[in-house]
């Protein structure tokens, strides 16, 4: 059974058409980054999947239940990490898990939740003494408390420093191996390119390009080729990489000079993702 399946789901706001017959399938047991510029519809999607807003058409199936008619025992099979929340500021950390875990029949041991989200140590702290990035952890304990199958991630590493998204990265993995499907949401196309089996650009409400994330890259085809001549930075894009760097070289033994900082490689995540969007957005 597929975690997540969509067909031809649109939505609109009065007059302004927002998805445009969305199609999307996600297999049980991987992590899907749902990527795009503001306005392209990923909220949208994310609030319907999850059951909290109407769709206008299509059909939505959300381990195998439509999440507009199922009711709590749905719900319960799902975690939620939103991009921000506010939870009690004078409970402690393990007192917040506590409170939550008491709202599921089959919760996760909360002493696992505090290791997964690296908080073991701050088990006692006051959340209002907490970092924001140690908030954030909470945010994504409260999502992993319930033991979900379907974890839904909406920006999860928002103020994060890097050690510490290096170390929520690890943590999204080791769901993923514990059998958890995960949707992802993210600005950081590093972050997506990390940790995404397959991803989906949604662009204008509609799925613009979808793969893994080499895979896509790959089948963008032109290699960028760049290098110094004269002090001033070449930079060539071409399908024929073997043949342009042939010529290049070979010109550059005949004049016998050096093609100063010479690098060939394939566009970044970052790059296709602005190909296919729009620089502008």
């Amino acid at each position: 059974m597929r975690a997540i399946e969509v067909r031809g789901l649109h939505k609109s706001y009065g007059s302004r058409k927002v998805l445009h017959g969305l199609d999307l399938k996600i297999e049980s047991g991987e992590i899907f980054a749902l990527l795009g510029p503001n306005g392209a519809g990923k909220t949208t999607t994310i609030e319907i999947l999850e059951g909290y807003r109407d769709r206008d058409s299509g059909e939505v199936q959300v381990l195998g239940e439509d999440p507009a008619t199922a009711g709590s025992e749905l719900r319960a099979r799902i975690g939620i990490v939103l991009q921000s929340s506010a939870v009690y500021p004078q409970l402690s950390v393990v007192e917040i898990l506590k409170l939550f875990a008491g709202y599921y029949t089959s919760p996760r041991d909360i002493e696992q939740v505090l290791a997964l989200v690296g908080l073991s140590d701050r088990r006692n702290a006051r959340v209002r003494t907490l970092s924001g990035g140690q908030k954030r952890r909470i945010d994504l304990g409260l999502a992993l408390v319930g033991n979900p199958e379907l974890i839904f991630m909406d920006e999860p590493t928002t103020g994060f420093d890097p050690e510490a998204r290096h170390q929520a990265w690890d943590t999204i993995r080791g769901l993923r191996d514990l059998g958890a499907t995960i949707l992802l949401t993210t600005h950081y196309l590093e972050e997506a390119h990390q940790l995404s089996d397959r991803l989906a650009i949604l662009h204008e409400g509609v799925i613009a390009a979808m793969g893994t994330p080499e895979g896509l890259l790959a089948a963008s085809g032109a290699v960028k080729i760049t290098y110094q001549r004269d002090g001033e930075l070449v930079v060539m894009r071409t399908d024929e990489p073997t043949r342009v760097l042939h010529e290049l070289t070979t010109q550059a033994l005949a004049d016998g000079v050096e093609l100063e900082g010479l690098e060939v490689r394939r566009p970044s995540l970052e790059e296709l993702f602005l190909d296919v969007v729009g620089a502008d957005e």
